[in-house]
């Protein structure tokens, strides 16, 4: 038998297990996506993938791939935003807490300005490459869907703001910024043409769904890919607080007022898979071309992510 055939063998296997064990605990629903981060972070280091591929393929998921998704996303669907206006009220809720939370920094940790400003967006950003892709796997198209709404509402505000805790450090105008960001472009035009009920004709949209398709996979890979070895304990109280803020406080919150709002079981499942996703790996993109601390981010985006495969299944445990 062949090596290839063998290998074809090998990994239907894994997939009917790992399917088998979907059935049994929800927490084997991330397992793929978080074997597609360790696969970027394998071949990154031990294949001739170096990582100035990586770095370009990052680009090309942000700036084409995910803003496409994003788009087709919101544009495709038709939202009842009636039916899903609590869900919104409790994703805003448990995303401005942790905003709050991850501001409250400021004065508890003795840390450089620039430091903070930099790292203070780990707290409150989200990585739609894994959220997408867990919501596909936890809810289906649904779940897509209104994890859609919550990024197209949220992403803007969340980008925003990230910028503009850096705009002081750089020459960027805070406006310029967020008039040049593609996530919130395509977001504002995605929610714009559903409202005005404007859709793609369907050879446009099936172009849009297969880029969006592609950000997924290769987002995931970037993510393991652009992870890196800690190897300085500076700050490491303060990253130490912003893990815990988006990883234990942010779902925590978005559990408990979801149960107090009775929201049906897939948006309550959205909401806290919303608020558990650790910190988007753009926030390094965004950092560095704003000439932040690109390290301290680099390492909360390390840090989050590792401990996600973590704390995501037992957040999901919980549902």
């Amino acid at each position: 038998m062949s090596s290839v055939v063998l290998e074809v063998v090998f990994l239907t296997t894994i997939e009917l297990f790992i399917l088998k064990e979907t059935r049994l605990n929800p927490a084997f629903l991330l397992l793929p996506d978080f074997l597609l981060i360790l696969l970027g972070f394998l071949l990154v280091r031990y294949t001739a993938l170096d990582k100035n591929i990586w770095t370009a393929a990052e680009k090309l998921v942000y700036y084409l791939l995910f803003p496409s998704l994003l788009f087709n996303s919101i544009n495709q669907t038709r939202f009842d935003w009636g039916g899903t206006s609590n869900m919104l009220v409790v994703a805003a809720i448990a995303f401005f807490s942790a905003m709050a939370l991850g501001y409250a920094s400021k004065w508890i940790f003795r840390t450089s300005d620039l430091s903070w400003s930099s790292g203070f967006q780990t707290s409150f950003r989200f990585n739609s490459y894994i959220a997408f892709a867990a919501a596909g796997r936890l809810a289906g198209e649904e779940g897509v869907a209104l994890m859609a709404l919550t990024s197209g509402c949220l992403v803007p505000i969340a980008n925003a703001v990230a910028v503009w805790s850096l705009a002081k450090h750089s020459e960027t105008h805070l406006l310029k910024e967020i008039i040049k960001n593609p996530l919130i472009i395509a977001t504002v035009l995605g929610l714009s043409t559903n409202i005005l009920g404007l859709t793609m004709p369907d050879y446009i949209a099936m172009g849009l769904q297969r880029l969006g398709a592609a950000s997924i996979a290769l987002g995931l890979l970037s993510v393991g890919a652009g992870l890196m070895w800690i190897q300085s304990k500076k700050d490491g109280a303060l990253i130490a607080y912003w893990t815990s803020v988006k990883l234990l406080a942010t779902p925590a919150i978005a559990l408990i007022v979801g149960k107090y709002f009775e929201l049906p079981p897939a948006q309550l499942a959205s909401v806290v898979l919303f608020g558990a996703m650790p910190t988007a790996t753009s926030a390094y993109v965004l950092v560095n071309r704003m000439k932040g601390d690109g390290g301290i981010v680099a390492v909360c985006i390390s840090v989050m992510t590792l401990a996600a495969s973590i704390t995501l299944p037992f957040w999901l445990s919980l549902l």
